[in-house]
């Protein structure tokens, strides 16, 4: 399985958390636009999770904090992966945040 495909599988491991958790089921087509095309920053993904839910701003209230939470989770374990592949390929990488 490449990268790409394993990224897209780690989205939606943390849609699916998000959905579970929070209740931010997200309509086919808005999670199959972040599986394709993942913000890399904790915060642009916890936009685009409240933008694809239809919701205005939510920028300091507790479910914003919650759902960032989560995101951050599944970030965090995102830059880890991709540092133990720079460690063994230096000079590669085969996924980009942006």
């Amino acid at each position: 399985m490449s990268q790409r495909d394993d990224r897209k599988s780690d989205v939606q491991r943390l849609l699916d958390e998000l959905c579970i958790k929070l209740g931010f089921c997200l309509p086919p087509e808005e999670n199959r636009r972040l599986r394709e095309s993942p913000p890399g920053e904790v915060d642009s993904f916890t936009d685009a999770v409240f933008k694809a839910e239809g919701m205005g701003d939510m920028s300091y209230t507790d479910l914003r904090r919650q759902v960032r939470e989560v995101v951050g989770q599944h970030l965090s374990r995102w830059v880890e992966t991709d540092s133990q592949e720079l460690e063994t390929r230096p000079g590669e990488r085969s996924w980009s945040p942006h």
